[in-house]
């Protein structure tokens, strides 16, 4: 279900770090979409 309203600056930001912090070492090779649920 998508939310209804555009995510924000701040949102994706904060995504960004989370993705470039030590807490995302795990993460690899993966395709991780930002969108508040629009493409489901």
């Amino acid at each position: 279900m998508a939310l209804p309203r555009y995510g924000k600056s701040e949102e994706i930001a904060s995504f960004v770090a989370y993705l470039a912090g030590p807490e995302a070492g795990y993460i690899t090779g993966a395709s991780l979409t930002i969108d508040g649920g629009f493409s489901a």
